[in-house]
């Protein structure tokens, strides 16, 4: 009997880009999937990323489903994540249970584990992303590519803004995730087991772990303020999962980069 015919998946995968977090989930939902890699051209995506999805950024994966020709293009890393868990999670801890027994479909019926990872997904790119990407152009306007002789100015005008605006944020999204992590009643945002929350939250987290010390002065170090934070992203470093991801990349081209460079 010939096997049922499988929707086909393509990612569109951008070096120093968010696109490593849905490579993992990927590889977590244990799908067949088909990788383009592309290179940075001056930091930015190259242009024939538009001719995949208007905008030219990736994150994009292309969907097409059994007996059709015309994929369907999914961009937005949270949107991805959802419409890939929700249409392949099926046998993998990538989305929690949604409803609570004999509550299904009602108002406040929803799982404690699914109402978290439903969260996380816009969580991470309305809130925390945005501070980790100020923070990243911030940093490049005081580093070496800026002229020596005006440095000492932007310098001073960045550490002003690292003070005022990216430092208390930092400290208000580790204060978050720490307190997140400890009622989760788990190793993971919600619960004991990954979800596709927490590899959608991997890349920035992983990306910033030795930079937040940078963001300002802090009472004490980040890791000692927040011991739970840089245990997960510890975690989520070392999950075979994750390490795979990185390796699919490396045997494709060994040139491209995973992380956001210095």
């Amino acid at each position: 009997m010939a096997s049922e015919e499988q929707p086909k998946i393509k990612l569109y995968w951008l070096e120093q880009s968010r696109a490593q977090n849905i490579l993992w989930l990927l590889e977590e939902l244990n799908v067949p999937y088909e990788l383009e890699t592309f290179h940075r051209v001056n930091m930015l995506a190259p242009p024939e990323l538009k001719k995949i999805h208007p905008l030219g950024k990736s994150p994009v994966v292309s969907v097409t489903p059994p007996g059709s020709s015309e994929p369907i293009v999914l961009a937005e890393s949270g949107f991805i994540t959802q419409y890939l868990s929700e249409h392949f999670g099926q046998g993998t801890t990538m989305m929690p249970k949604r409803w609570k027994d004999g509550q299904e479909g009602k108002v406040g019926g929803e799982t404690e584990q699914w109402l978290r990872w439903q969260y996380c997904l816009h969580y991470v790119e309305g809130s925390l992303m945005p501070m980790l990407i100020m923070a990243m152009v911030l940093g490049a306007l005081k580093g070496p590519k800026i002229p020596f002789f005006i440095r000492p100015i932007t310098a001073l005008v960045v550490n002003q803004l690292f003070s005022r605006l990216v430092l208390p944020n930092a400290q208000a999204q580790l204060g978050f995730l720490e307190q997140q992590l400890e009622t989760s009643g788990g190793d993971y945002l919600c619960g004991p087991e990954l979800t596709s929350a927490d590899v959608l939250l991997s890349f920035g987290l992983i990306a910033a772990k030795d930079k937040f010390e940078t963001f300002g002065t802090w009472d004490s170090s980040p890791k000692t303020l927040f011991p739970k934070v840089f245990a997960y992203i510890d975690r989520l470093e070392t999950h075979p999962g994750y390490k795979r991801s990185v390796e699919k990349v490396k045997k494709i081209d060994s040139s491209l980069g995973i992380m956001f460079s210095a």
